[in-house]
């Protein structure tokens, strides 16, 4: 009875004045994700085909032609035909104007985006905590009802959470303690700097030769910034590029990755350092609202490193090209914009509120999503039956669905919670295969927010999964609501990585 109450919600309507009195009613509803394959807003289908165009897709279709009748045209021709009149130091000035013309017209060409390598900080081992520690701790502290206690041991039973997931101990001290922003800045410099130290040891690059910098973190914001943070701790150039985001929840670090794709094009030939991470001291409640205590139960330490480049001599040592990128934002629903926020209790206490409704409108947002992305990666062979299916299919019938699977080698989901990558399985059709990198990090790791998509990658490459030519799609869900997904394809045959959270360290 329990489990179907947690599926409902009501709504109370206003049906105004009836017979000299106000009058309300109570509908009830199913919090789920939406049917996928009950409708499609061609909306979203047409912004996918407006994506396609804007990114050139018709001049390289054309290109190909239209270089091959000027091959043919050209084959046919002499030298007395090209230059009858024409001295050598002339025909070598025009053969020099030639080939600069091809320089500028190449050089102008859109750049690809590279990801050279990526690190995944892993805590240590004196950070582990198991589910049973945790409800002990938490009951040690002092701060939590009996109620409040029961809660969070039975959300971390069913959370898919494993028993070597990491956590600061400073949350669990006993009041009066209240978490500082030294507390907060501690954790982040642990986590950004254990991320960076790898990447750049596996990169060899220095780090007067990043040119962009971009910091995500959801709910610790300080002055100075997390990205000045890491200006100061390795001595970054003075006229380095730097943004940090903050306030845009698990989906930020996809966002991250847009912004360096955005600034490595205006700035050709430079470098990026993207660093995703979440504060989990900044994250944790101390109160006993049900709808803040949830997020105790699934955020853990983490974060991630990524170094990109629009170098095209960097292309022979990068493990995957960017191909494509879509962020999709529900920001104008209100349920949308209201079903993840920081808020403080009626103590004061703060924390992270997550709606009834999260499945739900994350729900749409994926469908909206997905339906955008679907042009840019579907097989042609999918996108013609899924056109044919929608102007000539009968009215009761439902639209046909392109198979995602067949764009995708490997998925990385968001490891948010058990009950989502369920509910996401479900809804998209994929394999168990397919759902193992993100419910062996949600095991391993926990929620670490924007970083949990990049674990999921590093565990596909500690298991030699990943091939050459090999397309990843990384989803992440954010508060707002958003849904970003992005595509990357293998460039090489990726081996097991020396460093990685995945690998145990020998004794």
């Amino acid at each position: 009875m329990s489990r179907e109450q947690d599926l409902l919600a009501a709504d109370i309507v206003d049906r105004g004045v009836v017979e000299g009195s106000q009058a309300f009613s109570v509908r009830v509803r199913r919090r789920r994700l939406p049917d996928f394959l009950g409708s499609v807003n061609l909306k979203y289908v047409r912004l996918g085909y407006t994506y396609l165009l804007s990114h050139g897709v018709y001049y390289i279709l054309a290109a190909p032609v239209l270089l091959a009748i000027f091959g043919v045209h050209v084959g046919r021709l002499t030298w007395q035909d090209l230059f009858p009149e024409c001295h050598a130091v002339d025909a070598l000035f025009i053969v020099g104007l030639l080939g600069l013309m091809l320089y500028i017209y190449f050089d102008l060409a859109p750049r690809s985006v590279y990801l050279v390598d990526f690190a995944c900080y892993r805590p240590p081992n004196e950070l582990k905590i198991s589910k049973a520690e945790f409800i002990r701790l938490a009951k040690q502290s002092g701060n939590f009802t009996d109620a409040s206690i029961e809660f969070q041991h039975r959300g971390l039973k069913n959370s898919g959470l494993g028993d070597s997931t990491y956590m600061p101990r400073s949350v669990f001290r006993p009041a009066p303690h209240k978490i500082t922003l030294r507390d907060g800045r501690e954790e982040a410099a642990m986590v950004m700097f254990g991320a960076v130290d790898d990447l750049l040891a596996a990169t060899q690059i220095r780090p007067k030769d990043i040119n962009i910098l971009v910091v995500n973190c959801g709910v610790l914001n300080t002055t100075p910034s997390l990205a000045s943070m890491v200006i100061n701790h390795y001595k970054l150039k003075h006229n380095i590029n730097s943004f940090n985001l903050g306030g845009m929840g698990c989906a930020a670090g996809i966002i991250a990755v847009d912004l360096a794709r955005d600034l490595l094009t205006a700035y050709p030939g430079s470098h990026a350092l993207v660093v995703s991470m979440e504060a989990v001291s900044y994250t944790w409640y101390s109160g006993n609202r049900t709808d803040m205590l949830l997020p105790n139960c699934f955020f853990r330490m983490g974060a991630a490193a990524m170094l990109l480049s629009s170098c095209r001599i960097d292309r022979w040592r990068s493990k995957y090209e960017l191909k494509q990128l879509v962020r999709t934002h529900k920001g104008m629903d209100d349920r949308s914009f209201g079903s993840i926020r920081v808020r403080e209790d009626a103590e004061g206490k703060k924390g992270i509120s997550v709606s009834k409704d999260v499945i739900e409108v994350g729900g749409h947002a994926l469908k909206a999503n997905i339906t955008t992305l679907g042009p840019l990666v579907l097989p042609v062979s999918e996108q013609f039956h899924f056109f044919t299916n929608l102007l000539f299919k009968k009215k009761e019938t439902k639209p046909y669905i392109p198979d995602y699977k067949l764009a995708f080698e490997h998925v990385c989901i968001l490891a948010t919670s058990k009950k989502v990558l369920d509910e996401l399985q479900s809804h998209l059709e994929l394999t168990e295969e397919y759902m193992e990198a993100s419910r062996k990090t949600l095991e391993r790791f926990g929620n670490t927010s924007s970083s949990s998509v990049w674990y999921e990658l590093a565990y596909l490459e500690a298991n030699s999964r990943v091939k050459r030519g090999d397309r990843i799609w990384q989803i992440a869900f954010g508060s707002g609501f958003k849904c970003n997904s992005v595509v990357w394809k293998a460039l090489r045959n990726v081996r097991k990585p020396r460093v990685s959270p995945w690998v145990e360290e020998p004794n």
